[in-house]
This record gives C-alpha cells, structure tokens and sequence, in this order.
C-alpha cells in the first residue's frame, strides 16, 4: 500500500473544542493518551497531549504529541516517516485518559521496534488461590 492510500479520519473545529473542554489535563496540562494499532487493537505506545495537541489531532488526521522533555510539539513521523493516522480516539470514563486508535505506517517504538512494550515483558501474575479475596467489586478504583 502506498502512502495515498492511507486514510485517516478528522473533526470539525466546533466538536474537537467540545472534546478538548470534556477532557480532563494534570497539573501540567497533560492528558496521557495510549496509542493503539485500529484494526489488530495492539497498544502500540504511551504519549502525552496539552490541549492544542488534541486539538491538532482530531482536526489534522495525525497524531499530535507534546514532548515533556523538549517542551515542544511533535507529530510521530516527521523525521523518521512512521506516521500515525487517526482511526478513532476516546476519552475515558473520568476524562482523564485518551485511547487513540491509528494506522501505524512503520514501528512505532523510536528503537525501531513495532511497540514500545517489546522490550521487556513480565510473565503472567498468577491466579489467586481459590476462595482467596480479590479486588473488591463497590471499589471505584479496581
């Protein structure tokens, strides 16, 4: 597939305010946003947005990023030409958080590797034992 081909998807100025109103940012104005291959559902990596790179997100078709050691903006593939193209993006239940679902041209990992999470993962916790407590199910935070 060439690059033409590739499709992403944008918003109107009017609804991409809407939602950067309902988000919630830190103390920084950051919002942690986990990137996600659309169509595998694969996490891809963890960035962070302000406002304006939500704002350039959702209206531009291409994942806008703000670089907390650089302090400035970035969009993925500029230098390296491993785009992401918007597919979808939601914020969750206390709009705190953004899932953003793109099509990855090219790995996404600045390490060349596909994911950022290849590098080092943890076996499966094991499974409590039968009729041992888990999480408790009126607790907001589980």
């Amino acid at each position: 597939m060439t690059p033409h081909e590739h499709t992403s998807v944008t918003m109107a100025a009017v609804a991409a305010a809407e939602v950067v109103a309902r988000a919630r940012f830190d103390g920084q104005g950051l919002l942690p946003a986990v990137i996600q291959q659309w169509d595998s559902r694969e996490v891809l990596m963890v960035g962070y947005m302000d406002a304006e790179a939500l704002r350039r997100t959702l209206t531009g078709g291409r994942v806008t990023y703000w670089s907390r050691s650089r302090q400035e903006y970035w969009r993925k593939g500029d230098t390296s030409g491993n785009i992401q193209l918007l597919r979808g993006a939601e914020l969750d239940c206390d709009g705190d958080a953004l899932l953003v679902q793109v099509e990855q041209i090219g790995p996404a990992c600045h390490t060349g590797e596909r994911r950022c999470f290849d590098v080092d993962p943890f076996l499966p916790l094991p499974a409590p034992p039968r009729g041992e407590a888990t999480a408790d199910p009126e607790d907001p935070e589980r």
